[in-house]
């Protein structure tokens, strides 16, 4: 496969530096360089690594108009980022996009829209998708190994300094719209659209007053209802869990799921290598940097026609308008 010339626009993302590191790690990949339009982030960024050694666009325009560039990593602020993203369709590129897709709605759907017109790519960086754990779990539940899922419940919570909490509290849902939908993604690909959406967002922790910080969402199917609660204020290391019901078995990911190294398997009988009744299936840590180069990987095989996406769009708008949902930018 011949080298793909990419760039970074942006590096205010939570996922920014290890995205940077897997382009470079990456054969396949040729770096273009990197474009901040913030002086104080480039100045904290530029010649520190993993950007040691990277040039740095003077403008937007020098890495929009180069068409060279073929695919661009998107990891600005999410407050920026659905604007740089929608840019970089139009100068069209593939975008590697990290989540979530924006506050506003009619905007994602133009840039998707746009994307489909143009047969580009735009992949959300949701890495659990590359979690062998997540993966198997949704293969199950998918393939009714499970039987008919009727219950998911998702704990994703996290410690997060005031400076991330001032930087968050610009979005209305606070934590759940940060984090939130890392676990919608792996729920709807599951259960499809919620038919009612309800959420909690609750200022517990007196830091940050515009923040939300302690949250909840439910998520109401014809026959499931999903349970997804992140808060910004848990002791490390955080006891993030993930468990699936079904009307014939279910199975847990067993707390944390980063390295997520244990599976519980509760089955009603014997099936596919199983026992009837509880077992434990033991995977790899699962590293997040490593997580982070199968998503890279499997976006330069999409783009490169050796693969269908992961993900179709009609996946990428449903994770993000059921995050809009809970988090109160658009009806629930």
């Amino acid at each position: 496969m011949a080298k793909v010339r990419m760039a970074q626009y942006g590096t205010g993302h939570g996922h920014a530096s290890g995205k940077w590191l897997a382009m470079k790690k990456n054969e396949q990949v040729e770096l273009a360089g990197i474009f901040e339009p913030d002086p104080e982030k480039r100045q904290a960024a530029e010649g520190k690594p993993p950007y040691d050694g990277a040039h740095w666009f003077a403008s937007a325009s020098e890495l929009l108009e180069d068409q060279s560039i073929v695919a661009v990593a998107s990891e600005g602020r999410n407050e920026e980022s659905l604007e740089q993203t929608e840019a970089l369709v139009v100068a069209g590129k593939h975008v590697w996009y990290d989540k979530p897709a924006g506050d506003n709605w009619a905007q994602w759907k133009r840039v998707v829209r746009k994307a489909e017109e143009q047969h580009l790519l735009v992949q959300l960086g949701y890495m659990l998708r590359y979690h062998q754990g997540f993966s198997q779990i949704t293969e199950w539940a998918r393939s009714g190994f499970l039987g008919e899922i009727f219950s998911v419940r998702a704990h994703m919570s996290t410690c997060i300094p005031e400076a991330a909490r001032k930087i968050i509290s610009v979005h209305h849902g606070g934590i759940l719209y940060d984090l939130g939908g890392h676990m919608l993604d792996q729920v709807v690909w599951m259960l499809g659209r919620p038919r009612k959406v309800s959420a909690f967002l609750r200022h517990d922790a007196g830091v940050v007053p515009d923040f939300k910080d302690n949250t909840l969402g439910v998520f109401e199917f014809d026959h499931a209802i999903a349970f997804i609660d992140i808060a910004a204020m848990e002791t490390p290391p955080m006891a993030r869990r993930f468990e699936v019901y079904g009307s014939r078995g279910s199975a847990i990911l067993v707390e944390p799921f980063e390295p997520g190294r244990t599976l519980r398997v509760c089955l009603d009988g014997a099936r596919d290598g199983f026992q009837q009744g509880e077992q434990w299936v033991h995977i790899p840590p699962q590293d997040r940097q490593v997580l982070y180069e199968r998503e890279l990987a499997s976006f330069l095989a999409t783009i490169a026609g050796a693969q269908a996406p992961d993900r179709p769009y009609a996946h990428e708008l449903l994770v993000q308008e059921t995050l809009l949902r809970a988090t109160g930018g658009i009806g629930a």
